[in-house]
């Protein structure tokens, strides 16, 4: 399984779901950000176990689509422990961290929770207990766990407070053989990435119109929100959208303004599903399914869907992600998996349910169904591998993964409230024509003041 799928979506389409919660970010309190290298065991981290011989009850906060009653059911029986499930809830976790009553194991996003909550002291250095574990050694886990690192400055380094369950390297694109060949066009190459220019034209001319209408998308490139593929766009051009201290944004700098520059193309063409002019479908794959998108940027996990349908597999094709410069970025938008709270009751309880999530058979299951690369590099050969589609799906990330690249969000506010300021004032200002550097002055002013807020409250 993977962790994009958006909700509404059958159980095992749960990775879309990416975008959590609320805007709110002034509830929690926090002050000193430690350093230290990424895996170094920095504290002793205590923990509360069960006790009295009675079972220990693990309260497991997470998307019901994705720790299901199955899976609960099957870590009950393999670790001894009766689960309480709570549905995920920005609103409710945060208040439960204000309450000091968290749960013990939280879903989050590595890349942009990651920051936020370590900032505010209120998740658990694992590293202690990875320098204990017989199954999950840092040597195994792939590098897009390292987003779940951050040492108060950036991401990748200081403590490990959390582990991806799966992932995608997610501005790569999934696209239709059938659509480009009816329009004549060149199959996208293996193993050289398009440049950002040449996947603009190609949605250009792969869309179709009926009286005004899009019929068929040429491309759709902001499935996961519009602000991650910003720092994507801006890594790949040699720049990086926020400053070198996270506290504020620039979409005025050469790099970003170039990125921002090609979403404003993207959004005026009407080409794919955009911030004025969203996909009613929600998401990409029934779209993409039913022969009306040719092009689907989303990483390897959408695979899994297209393996479900042979038709479909039978004309789709998987190619790297388009890169604006030389610096070429391949990165992960979510590194969607589980940390436990500095609060929770039940830390080494919590631990045994990582081990078998991460570790046992879950994670196998995980490595085999082609819904997301795994995150212990032990188990990729287990990546399904038995079609000519699947072959290709896998050689190409295979290739891939030499480019992934950790980029490191602010502390100061969480994604939900820089992807909001996008949705609330690009519309208005793609329909009336505003000048990108305008766009950019608008995007910072907004932006900037929510980072300020953000950073004040964190004291």
């Amino acid at each position: 399984m993977s962790d994009n799928t958006p909700a509404g979506a059958a159980p095992q389409l749960s990775r879309r779901r990416f975008v959590q919660g609320s805007l709110m970010a002034t509830v929690l309190g926090g002050t000193a950000l430690g350093t230290s290298a990424c895996a170094a065991s920095v504290n002793g981290g205590g923990s509360a176990g069960g006790g009295g011989g009675s079972k220990t009850t693990l309260t497991v906060m997470s998307h019901d689509n994705e720790l299901d009653k199955k899976t609960i059911q099957a870590a009950e029986k393999a670790l001894g422990l009766t689960i309480r499930f709570v549905q995920s809830d920005d609103i409710k976790l945060n208040a439960m961290l204000a309450a000091k009553n968290p749960p013990d194991l939280v879903r989050g996003l590595g890349a942009v929770d990651a920051p936020y909550f370590a900032a505010r002291e209120l998740m658990t250095d694992l590293d202690p207990y990875f320098a204990k574990s017989t199954v999950l050694k840092v040597s195994d886990l792939d590098p897009v766990n390292d987003l779940w690192c951050f040492d108060g400055h950036r991401q990748g380094a200081g403590p490990r407070y959390g582990m991806a369950k799966d992932y995608s390297q997610d501005q790569m694109f999934w696209y239709r053989t059938d659509l480009f060949d009816a329009a004549k066009l060149d199959h996208p190459s293996d193993t050289e990435p398009l440049s950002y220019d040449e996947w603009l034209d190609l949605g250009r001319k792969l869309v179709k119109r009926r009286l005004g209408k899009v019929k068929v998308y040429g491309l759709s490139a902001t499935a996961l929100g519009n602000f991650s593929p910003l720092m994507g766009m801006t890594a790949s051009a040699g720049g990086s959208l926020f400053a070198e201290d996270l506290a504020s944004v620039d979409f005025s700098s050469p790099e970003a303004l170039k990125a921002l520059k090609w979403l404003l193309e993207y959004t005026k063409a009407d080409m794919g599903p955009n911030v004025v002019n969203p996909n009613p479908d929600g998401w990409d794959w029934p779209t993409y399914q039913a022969n009306r998108m040719a092009v689907a940027g989303d990483g390897y996990w959408f695979g899994g869907a297209i393996g479900g349908d042979p038709k479909v597999s039978a004309v789709s094709r998987f190619a790297p992600a388009p890169q604006f410069g030389g610096t070429r970025v391949s990165t992960s938008f979510t590194a969607t998996g589980y940390w436990i709270p500095k609060g929770a009751k039940n830390k080494d309880a919590a631990w045994k349910f990582f081990e078998w999530y991460f570790g046992g058979q879950p994670a196998k299951d995980r490595a085999t169904s082609g819904w997301g690369i795994p995150t212990l590099k032990s188990l990729r050969s287990q990546m399904p591998q038995s079609t000519a589609f699947q072959k290709q799906a896998f050689q190409v990330q295979q290739r891939e993964l030499e480019h992934f690249k950790v980029l490191t969000f602010t502390p100061y506010v969480q994604l939900a409230a820089l992807d909001a300021v996008l949705s609330q004032t690009l519309p208005q200002m793609v329909k009336s024509g505003t000048p990108a550097g305008k766009v950019a002055d608008r995007l910072n002013s907004l932006m900037n003041d929510q980072i300020a807020k953000g950073k004040q409250a964190l004291g």
